[in-house]
Parts: C-alpha cells; structure tokens; sequence
C-alpha cells in the first residue's frame, strides 16, 4: 500500500459541479491499494498516517505535533494511480487492486482510521469517480509512505534474483567439470594459458 501525504491549509474533492467533502488544516492523503495488501497493510498505514509529526507545537517547534494532536482533519482519496509501474513511457497497472476488492478494503481503511481517531473529522472523496482534488498545500509539506508488506517492482525483484543467483556461485565456488577441465589442460600442456577454455596455447605443441 502507498500513499501520498499533504500538509494542507485547506483540502476539497469535486465531482462535477458537486463539493463531495472538504477539510481546513490537516492532511491530504492519497491512497493506491496493491494486490497484495492485507489487514497488516491497513494496521500500519492507520497508524502511521495519524502519527506523523507534521505540524509545529505550542511553542513553534516544528516536526513535533501529530494531526490527533492537533485535532486537525483527514481527508481520503483512493488514488488507485500510485501503484503504477513503467513500462517505456506507459504507465502499467497490474499491481492496482481490481476495483470489486479494493472498495471494500479502502472502505476499511477509513473505518480502521475513524476508529483511531474522530470519525467526524475523516472525510473522503468518492471511490471510483472522476474527482477532482483541490489541494492547498501547507509548506509544501509531502511525505511519501508505502508499507513494508508491499509489493517489489518487478525489475527491482529481477535484480534481486540475478545478484542472489551471483551470490550463490560464488558461495559454491568453481563447479567440479571445471576443475576436472582446468586439470585436464594441466596435464596436456603445463605452460598452457589459464585463459578461457578452447585457449589457443593449450592445443599448440611444445
């Protein structure tokens, strides 16, 4: 799970010509469900959202007061866009939740956070509509937050996957057809070169 995190002075969603909800001082959250996610996933970012230290203290101390310290509001916005993945230049969407199970997991996520929190004080958008998000950033104030259970990008896990196959090699060290050929040429020719295999020196007569 991603999300996308805005100190804002003042937040609204739009549908149509139709004020859906709208927040003063608080926290924008955008939010892109993965396949992947879980009741984890929700735990954590519930927790971690309304924890971050954002907003400045009594005696003007900044990064010290949290938006439940504050008593400040939430609004929520499903952002299904932020589990994108390059391919060239065109965004890819496979690691987005299909639509039918993340409403249901989103509508989730809000109540997880009202339950911590003032349900009166999270707002939301409109799951699935064409919204438009006025956003009146406070700073500029944005933090990124992605949960540790989230999924790898694809080319990071192949990376991952060719560096540990590496480290395995070299664990295992020269395999035995090796040492065999490296003997096998040893024997042959002992000032032959310790080059590639098929070496030009190891077949030419002494």
């Amino acid at each position: 799970m991603k999300a996308i995190i805005q100190r804002v002075s003042k937040a609204s969603v739009t549908v149509g010509e139709e004020q859906i909800s709208a927040i003063g001082k608080g926290i924008c959250v955008l939010l892109g469900i993965s396949v992947e996610d879980t009741q984890k996933d929700v735990e954590y970012m519930v927790r971690k959202i309304l924890n971050l230290r954002l907003f400045e203290d009594e005696n003007g101390k900044h990064w010290s007061k949290s938006v439940m310290d504050k008593q400040y509001e939430v609004l929520c916005v499903s952002q299904f866009t932020l589990q994108c993945i390059l391919k060239g230049n065109k965004p890819d969407y496979h690691s987005a939740m299909p639509a039918e199970h993340s409403q249901p997991f989103y509508n989730d996520f809000l109540e997880h956070m009202r339950k911590a929190y003032k349900p009166e004080l999270i707002k939301d958008g409109k799951f699935g509509a064409y919204m438009q998000v006025h956003i009146q950033n406070d700073g500029p104030v944005t933090i990124e937050l992605e949960s540790p259970a989230g999924p790898i990008d694809p080319k990071q896990q192949s990376k991952l996957d060719k560096q540990q196959r590496k480290e395995k090699m070299r664990a295992k060290g020269p395999s035995e057809s090796s040492k065999e050929k490296a003997a096998s040429r040893s024997k042959v020719d002992p000032s032959a070169s310790s080059g590639a295999e098929g070496d030009v020196s190891s077949e030419r007569e002494p």
